[in-house]
């Protein structure tokens, strides 16, 4: 049998957020429908933030309104807090995801508290996301590394990731943001989050600033994990990490994986068609080694 692997689709979210200029309302749209024609079945539309932090996603129930929403495919948002919650609901929102982080430096200089206090932020939002029969996916940042206190121990990251299961989400994405780990520390790392959350509910979420997220996907494979974060093109970044490139590029995940065997069910040529137009959009080269050979000449 042909193993299965899920990709999580996160170019128009955290990808365009992190993007120095802001996109307008129907290029996101159809970047959200192309990644879906393409067979993704998981695309993050958009996230109920403050404009004024997060000018990027502005709009985005104006996006989540005009997408023509595919059978069987899910699109997450996210909602930090009630209010953003209250925003995704009133959009229809299927699933909506939250974030915290390994890092207690980066918990303040990014969502400007605890991280005590950011997983109490976070309960009413899952209590009214159960209510609702609304899915919640909770992230963690800063995973193997933060760019102010430096490596991160997976000690660091097991109470939180735990924690948020406990409350609820049915998945944890564990987020490597600014790209500095390695295979070892990733296999250490899901060894220890999987003692306190089934590896089944566990997601991969890995930055390349140091080339070292596709080794650091196949090192979480052999740990067991079946899901994956990336971004078509690699888009993005991470504003609070100086240098820090964007998410692994989802083209160069999925054609990896289908080389070895793996189905993603998505249809690379029609990513890499996707990668090349929303570049143009943006006005730079693709962001995927895949796409710049394929598109070569």
């Amino acid at each position: 049998m042909t193993k299965q692997i899920t990709i999580v689709e996160m170019g128009p979210r955290d990808g365009l957020q992190n993007e120095k200029q802001v996109v307008d309302v129907a290029t996101r749209v159809e970047l959200i429908e192309r990644l879906a024609d393409a067979g993704l079945k998981n695309v993050e539309a958009g996230a109920f933030v403050s404009p004024k932090w997060v000018p990027q996603m502005a709009a985005t129930e104006e996006v989540m309104a005009a997408i023509k929403r595919k059978a069987g495919v899910s699109y997450p948002v996210l909602t930090p807090n009630m209010k953003g919650y209250e925003g995704a609901r009133a959009a229809k929102a299927d699933t909506v995801a939250i974030f915290g982080a390994a890092s207690e430096t980066f918990s303040q200089k990014n969502i400007n508290c605890s991280i005590e206090e950011s997983l109490e932020r976070f309960r009413p939002v899952i209590d009214a996301a159960k209510a609702d029969s609304v899915r919640v996916r909770g992230y963690v940042s800063c995973v193997l590394g933060c760019p102010y206190e430096g490596k991160i121990s997976p000690a660091q990251v097991v109470p939180v990731a735990a924690a948020l299961y406990e409350m609820g989400c049915y998945e944890i994405s564990l987020g490597d943001t600014i790209g500095v780990g390695t295979p070892e520390e990733t296999k250490a790392l899901i060894r220890a989050v999987a003692k306190a959350v089934p590896v089944e509910a566990l997601a991969g979420h890995f930055h390349d600033t140091y080339g070292q997220a596709l080794a650091n996907i196949w090192a979480a494979l052999d740990e067991g994990v079946a899901v994956f974060d990336s971004s078509v093109s690699g888009l993005g970044g991470c504003p609070y990490a100086k240098g820090a490139s964007g998410n692994v590029a989802s083209e160069d995940v999925i054609y990896s994986l289908a080389r070895s065997g793996y189905d993603t069910g998505v249809d690379l040529d029609a990513l890499i068609e996707t990668s090349v137009w929303i570049s143009e959009k943006l006005g730079r080269k693709p962001g995927s080694k895949v796409t710049l050979a394929r598109t070569a000449g």
